[in-house]
């Protein structure tokens, strides 16, 4: 199978950030009095849209400006938290370089919303730039769908079986399978067990790991 584009979640798969988010919930939710742990709301919410992960988390129903609201609050302690602590997951930036030098399209496909998204940007630096960055306040559904990576490879122009998902939590792996997009499983929060998949062609715990065994030279790169 040829490969066009490779298509990035970003939190915990371009930024080393679920620890913070996972300490940004605790405090909103001792602000909120939810009771319910923290390994349930990451498990509930990781790879929705903000205003999914609300209405999830209350478990009530909430209107768009009320879950947006609360969105905002939540994500403020986030990169309130993360800001001084910002790490990318090791070797992203240089790997995503090589795969552009070589001809691959870049895209981002992430649940996060613009201010998120602004955030990692703004301190990552790529170079170059991903074609292509679809945000989860977009109106799209947020994962396991496969709307917001369907939505990146339709903006780079690329057919979803030449792309490839780069993802490290389960609903992003199988929003991938139902794109029908093959998908590398980024093991920073997971095990490779918890994000295996027919669809899954290499499991790593960071991209220092995909260049040392030659990953990229191993595709069958589809250059227009």
């Amino acid at each position: 199978m040829r490969t066009e584009a490779l298509i990035f979640d970003m939190d915990g798969t371009m930024i080393d950030s679920m620890p913070w988010h996972a300490k940004s919930w605790v405090a909103f939710a001792r602000e909120h009095g939810i009771g319910m742990d923290v390994s349930e709301i990451l498990a509930r919410t990781t790879g929705r849209t903000g205003v999914e992960c609300m209405r999830e988390i209350f478990g009530r129903p909430l209107d768009d400006a009320e879950c947006e609201a609360l969105v905002h609050q939540k994500e403020l302690i986030y990169r309130d938290m993360f800001s001084d602590q910002f790490a990318e997951v090791a070797g992203f930036t240089a790997f995503a370089k090589d795969a552009a030098a070589r001809g691959l399209k870049i895209a981002v496909g992430t649940a996060g919303d613009r201010h998120n998204i602004e955030f990692a940007m703004s301190r990552l630096k790529m170079d170059p730039l991903p074609l292509a960055i679809v945000g989860g306040d977009e109106g799209l559904t947020g994962k396991p769908t496969p709307a917001i990576f369907l939505e990146a490879a339709r903006r780079i122009g690329a057919a979803p079986e030449r792309c490839i998902v780069f993802e490290d939590a389960p609903f992003g792996i199988e929003a991938a399978r139902r794109g029908g997009m093959r998908a590398v499983a980024v093991c920073s929060t997971h095990t490779p067990e918890e994000l295996a998949g027919p669809h899954v062609i290499a499991a790593v715990r960071n991209y220092h790991e995909l260049t040392q065994t030659n990953f990229l030279e191993t595709l069958d790169v589809a250059i227009a």
